[in-house]
C-alpha cells in the first residue's frame, strides 16, 4: 500500500493475535508488524515482520520490488516481532546492508548468529538513497536499549519504530481512516503497558526532536495505525503520558472471596462520587489486567481491595500489583481496603505494595472483619470521601 510517492507500506496484520509477549500484554484487537519500503536511486527497507508472516511479507514484498535490488535493510529494533523475517530475507539478498544501532548489532548477531553486512550508525548520522536521505536517532530504552528511529527527509516521515504505536489491527492503515476513539484507547493501552517505565526517555525524546526542528508530516511506527493527517496529537498525547499526567479520576480495583470485599467496594464508590470525583470499579478476577493497568495509569487515585487469603491477598491481586510496581506510574495516590476472617494481613500488604510502586499512600486502609455492617459500610463512604477531597486538593 503506498504511502506517498516512492514509499510503501509492506507489512503484515495479524488479526487473530490476543496476547503479545507470551501472554505478557492483551491485544483484543490484533495487531500489525509494519515494514516500509522505499524506492529511489537506491531502496531501502525499514524492519521485517515477525517470522511466522516471513512467507507471506517475502511475497508482498516482491510484488513491489525485486529483492535483489534492495540496497539497505534498516533495523530499527532487534525485536523478533520486527526481525523475525530478517534470516529469510537476508538469505535472498546477502550482500544487503544492515543498517542498526550501536545495540542494535549486538542484539541482532545474538538473535541469529549470522555475519551479516551490518553498518553502525549514530544519532544524525545519513544515508543517501539519491533524492532522499534516511536520517537515523538513536531511541535507547524506547523501549530496548537498541531502539533507534530512521527520519526519511523530503517526505518528512518519522519511522518511530515502538514509539507512537499501538497493538490494532485494520484495513484502515492510517488515521484518518479508522475509528480514532478505539484507536486512542488502544494508544495509551500500548503506553501504559510497555512504555511507562522509560517515561523519562520519551519525555526527554520528544524535547530532543523539537530542539532538532525536524518537520514530520507522517509518523509511521512499527504497530498500528500511521498518523498522517494529525502527526503531532500522539506526539502531545505521548508527552503529556510521560510527564505523568492524569484525569481526576478514581479506580477501584479489588477482588473478593465471599462478596464482603466487593460490598465495601461498593460503599467506596458511593463515597468518592458524593465529591463530584470520576471513579470506575474493575473487579480483577474478571477484567483483563492490563486494561485495568491502562486505566490506572490514566487516572490520579488507586484504591486496592483483597481480602486477607492464607494470611496474604488473593492470587488474582498479586499479579496486578506485581504489574504495578514494575511499570512505577507518576504522580499517583492510593489508599487499600480489605475484609478478614481471622488474621487481617491483606490491608497492610496492599499498602506496602502501594508504596513499593512509588504509589503516596494517602490514608490508613480500612479493615473489615467478616461482613460490614451498616456502620463499617459508612466508614468506607466516609474513607473514600476523605480519599476524595485530598485527592482534589493535591490536583
Amino acid at each position: 500500500m503506498k504511502i506517498v510517492d516512492g514509499v510503501y507500506w509492506v507489512g503484515v496484520a495479524d488479526w487473530g493475535l490476543r496476547h503479545f509477549h507470551g501472554f505478557e500484554l492483551s491485544t483484543h484487537k490484533g495487531s500489525s508488524y509494519n515494514s516500509y519500503l522505499i524506492k529511489d536511486e537506491k531502496i531501502a527497507l525499514i524492519d521485517t515482520v515477525w517470522e511466522p508472516f516471513a512467507e507471506e511479507f517475502l511475497s508482498k514484498l516482491q510484488r513491489v520490488v525485486d529483492l535483489e535490488s534492495i540496497d539497505y535493510v534498516i533495523a530499527n529494533h532487534g525485536e523478533v516481532d520486527h526481525s523475525g523475517a530478517l534470516p529469510a530475507l537476508m538469505e535472498k539478498i546477502p550482500e544487503a546492508t544492515l543498517v542498526v544501532s550501536p545495540r542494535g548489532e549486538e542484539s541482532l548477531r545474538y538473535h541469529y548468529h549470522q555475519d551479516w553486512n551490518f553498518q553502525v550508525v549514530k544519532t544524525g548520522d545519513r544515508i543517501s538513497l539519491g533524492r532522499k536521505e534516511l536520517v537515523f536517532i538513536e531511541a535507547p530504552m524506547l523501549h530496548w536499549p537498541d531502539s533507534m528511529f530512521t527520519y526519511l527527509t523530503e517526505d518528512n516521515i518519522l519511522m518511530s519504530n515502538d514509539a507512537f504505536g499501538m497493538h490494532y489491527a485494520s484495513s484502515g492503515l492510517f488515521d484518518d481512516l479508522v475509528d480514532m476513539e478505539e484507536v486512542l484507547r488502544e494508544a495509551v493501552k500500548y503506553y501504559a503497558n510497555i512504555l511507562t517505565p522509560f517515561s523519562r526517555q520519551v519525555v526527554k525524546k520528544i524535547e530532543e526532536l523539537k530542539k532538532m526542528e525536524v518537520p514530520v508530516d507522517i509518523i509511521a511506527p512499527s504497530h498500528g495505525i500511521i498518523w498522517r493527517k494529525d502527526p503531532g496529537k500522539i506526539i502531545d498525547l505521548y508527552y503529556r503520558w510521560g510527564r505523568g499526567e492524569s484525569q481526576e479520576r478514581i479506580i477501584i480495583a479489588y477482588d473478593t472471596m465471599w462478596e464482603a470485599t466487593a460490598r465495601m467496594a461498593y460503599a467506596i464508590e458511593e463515597g468518592i462520587h458524593e465529591e463530584g470525583i470520576d471513579c470506575r470499579l474493575l473487579p480483577l478476577a474478571v477484567t483483563d489486567r492490563n486494561d485495568v493497568v491502562a486505566e490506572v495509569f490514566q487516572a490520579r487515585g488507586l484504591l486496592l481491595g483483597s481480602p486477607t487469603f492464607n494470611r496474604s491477598i488473593l492470587p488474582t491481586v498479586a499479579p496486578f500489583l506485581e504489574e504495578v510496581k514494575g511499570l512505577r506510574f507518576q504522580n499517583k495516590l492510593g489508599a487499600a481496603f480489605g475484609s478478614y476472617g481471622w488474621s487481617g494481613e491483606a490491608v497492610s500488604i496492599l499498602e506496602k505494595n502501594l508504596k513499593e510502586a512509588g504509589i503516596e499512600v494517602l490514608q490508613e486502609g480500612i479493615n473489615v472483619k467478616f461482613q460490614p455492617n451498616q456502620e463499617d459500610l459508612e466508614k468506607c463512604r466516609t474513607f473514600a470521601r476523605e480519599f476524595a477531597a485530598e485527592m482534589k486538593k493535591r490536583t
